[in-house]
Parts: C-alpha cells; sequence; structure tokens
C-alpha cells in the first residue's frame, strides 16, 4: 500500500537556520498523524513543505507516491511549474491557526469559492456540497452569516468546510485550536474527530493532547528540527523513552 506521505530525509533551512534536520516519516492513508513538540521545533514548517508553500533544501516528499514540488528523470529533479504545483495543492486540505477567511463574502461563499474558480465546477454544484459541508461542521444555520459575525470556533469550522470543498485526499491542520478560546476548541475538534471517523488522512500540528491520545493513530514528538520519538499515543504520550519527550510532556500534561 503506497503511504499516503513518506518523508526521507527532508531538510529544510531559512538562510543560516535550519529548521528541519533530516526529517523521516510515513503517513499511512486514513490514518490521523498528530505531530507535537515545543514551538520552534519545526512542526509547521513540515506541515508546509507537504503541499509546497515551502520548498524543501535536500530530501524527498511524497504525497500519494508522487514527489511533491518536483520531477525525477533519471538521478535529476526537476522543480514543477507554478500551474503544476497548484494542480497537486488541490488534493491537500489546510487549515491554519488563523481562518483566512475572505472577510467580504458569506461563509457559503467563502466554501464555494474555490471549486468554481480552481475546478470551474458551477454555481448549483459547489452550493450543493457547500451546504452539506456546512451542515457537516454544525453551521447550516450560518450560512449568510459574514465572519465578522461568527465566533473564531464558527469560523474555523467554515475554514474546514472549505478545505473540504476541494475533496482533499489530505487534510493538513496547523495548530488549528491555538487561537481559539478555551470554550470554542471543543466544538472544532468534534469536527476533526468526525473525519477521523470517515476515514479521512489527517496530519494535525496540536498541542491538544487529549484529541492526540483519543483520535491519534500515531504521535511524534518533535524536537529542534528532528523527530525524537514517534509511535502510538498511549505509548508515547503514558510512557514516554526519551528524555526531551519526557520533560516536554511533563510541561503540557
Amino acid at each position: 500500500m503506497t503511504a499516503m506521505v513518506k518523508a526521507e530525509g527532508v531538510h529544510k533551512s531559512f538562510g543560516a537556520v535550519q529548521v528541519l534536520k533530516g526529517i523521516d516519516l510515513e503517513v499511512a492513508p486514513r490514518e490521523v498523524f498528530c505531530l507535537i513538540g515545543p514551538s520552534g521545533s519545526g512542526k509547521s514548517t513540515f506541515l508546509r513543505c507537504i503541499n509546497h508553500l515551502e520548498k524543501i533544501n535536500s530530501g524527498r516528499l511524497y504525497v500519494d507516491g508522487d514527489l511533491v514540488g518536483y520531477r525525477q528523470k533519471g538521478d535529476k529533479l526537476y522543480e514543477l511549474r507554478d500551474r503544476e504545483v497548484a494542480e497537486k495543492r488541490r488534493d491537500i486540505g489546510m487549515v491554519f491557526q488563523r481562518f483566512n477567511l475572505f472577510p467580504h463574502m458569506t461563509a457559503l461563499e467563502n466554501v464555494i469559492e474555490a471549486p468554481v474558480q480552481v475546478k470551474k465546477e458551477t454555481k448549483a454544484v459547489a452550493r450543493e456540497r457547500a451546504l452539506k459541508l456546512l451542515d457537516r461542521v454544525g453551521l447550516a444555520d450560518k450560512a449568510g452569516n459574514y465572519p465578522s459575525q461568527l465566533s473564531g470556533g464558527q469560523q474555523q469550522r467554515v475554514a474546514i468546510a472549505r478545505a473540504l470543498a476541494m475533496e482533499p485526499k489530505l487534510m493538513l491542520f496547523d495548530e488549528p485550536t491555538s487561537a481559539l478560546d478555551p470554550e470554542l476548541v471543543g466544538d472544532v475538534l468534534d469536527v476533526m474527530r468526525g473525519l477521523a471517523e470517515d476515514g479521512m488522512t489527517m496530519i494535525v500540528v496540536t498541542h491538544e493532547m487529549g484529541f492526540a491520545r483519543e483520535v491519534g493513530d500515531s504521535v511524534v514528538f518533535m524536537d529542534d528540527g528532528v523527530v525524537v520519538e514517534s509511535g502510538h499515543p498511549r505509548e508515547v504520550l503514558t510512557n514516554p523513552q526519551h528524555e526531551r519527550t519526557k520533560s516536554f510532556l511533563s510541561k503540557v500534561l
């Protein structure tokens, strides 16, 4: 079975600062894969490399068997053109800390926009799916509301519906609850639980250890640009083997 995501020796630097120092990991189809670790450990950068928002400096990244951002001929790698990168990116949904909704569009219009503009779907088809998605994230009654009329948690759920509207095979979540008030976190995590139950492949950068323990199939602890420890969530979170993992978990659990 082809891994949905495979990283081989992935390095990424910003100037002289090495952010990723040789990441090797695999995410299976239908897996919920949680990345945990302190701020600055490279988790979000790695996530952005998966859909080529950041270019890696060396190594290989594959999504569903295809190289990310490059084509290989013989031993040489050739960078894909922007249009080709954009086409591949359609299959990867991404939800950020900040919701990035279009403020001048209603919730429904935000969800419809990409399928109509990018996939050239008719508005009727896109609208029908968008309404189902808003219902799925518990916001059927907010379709006509603008982002400024929604709470942070509601905006984040619209952002998830918007990502799902492109019918991705992989969803990336970059600390999707970290900008939310504590009482709004649960609704967003419930939507993510539902996606996991439906078999969506998900990579989640999170500080929500309860979510990682309950919903995750695998947990990877990153620190200082390397994978320190990985395994089943209950093993890693309750019986960490590495001192750095123990130190981190003692502060967050």
